[in-house]
């Protein structure tokens, strides 16, 4: 039987010692996640153009901010340049519109999201090249530079072993991302990942790349009953390359 989510946060804050502040509020959210969440609210998987995104990071957060996120993560591609111009962007901002952050602040003002650190990394899982998300950990920490070169990690490093527990002794989350896009079924993968001691699963995801962003019927039911079996956390994203955060293309 599954724990309830109060059980097991308690489990996983302690089986993650090294867990930051962030990666604990990050994860309290991702236990409130619905299908409802993103693209408005939440959205934890983008690109920007410090990988194969056409977005620059400043423009990322201006629509970010138009948009009303509450919470986000840029997630390039082996690289957490996107995440670290984010941050400077964020500083320019509230340099440049304190009332608008202050706690004081009109009810309509324009604010700024929590923006958590995130990168996607390519792994190999049950024989199978797969794409790990990782959020919340600490980018200066050793154990995450061999997956922050700006390209693809080679030979153990590319172990989804390896890849998990980098992102959690730095502090972080680890997803798996898109878990219905690979040639191994979702069952197999998230069957193993969830062995290998992973945190979630990318539940709520747009296969079919709708024109109104929207989770895929069907996939996303499947991918949030494994969650559950399995005590995973559920995040979603629309995974956008493009040059609008509410789609993928």
């Amino acid at each position: 039987m599954s724990a309830n989510p109060a059980e097991r946060a308690s489990t996983n804050q302690t089986a993650h010692r090294t867990a930051t502040q962030d990666s604990l509020l990050l994860r309290e959210v991702l236990q409130s996640i619905s299908a409802q969440s993103c693209p408005k609210t939440y959205n934890f998987h983008m690109h920007t153009l410090c990988s194969d995104g056409k977005l620059t990071p400043s423009e990322l957060m201006t629509q970010a901010v138009e948009i009303g996120l509450s919470g986000m993560a840029i997630t390039d591609h082996h690289s957490v340049r996107g995440y670290r111009e984010a941050c400077q962007w964020m500083e320019d901002w509230r340099w440049h519109n304190p009332s608008s952050w202050s706690r004081q602040r009109q009810s309509n003002a324009k604010t700024l999201p929590k923006l958590w650190a995130g990168i996607e990394i390519t792994s190999f899982l049950a024989d199978t090249d797969v794409h790990i998300l990782g959020y919340a950990f600490r980018p200066s920490d050793e154990g995450m530079a061999p997956y922050i070169q700006g390209s693809a990690p080679k030979g153990d490093d590319r172990e989804a072993s390896r890849v998990i527990s980098a992102i959690q002794s730095a502090g972080g989350i680890a997803v798996l991302a898109h878990p219905v896009r690979y040639r191994t079924n979702e069952i197999t993968l998230i069957r193993a990942a969830a062995r290998l001691g992973i945190d979630g699963v990318e539940t709520f995801y747009a296969y079919d790349n709708p024109k109104v962003w929207r989770p895929s019927p069907g996939k996303t039911e499947r991918v949030q009953a494994l969650a559950l079996a399995h005590n995973l956390l559920s995040s979603c994203g629309t995974d956008t390359h493009g040059k609008v955060l509410t789609k993928r293309l």
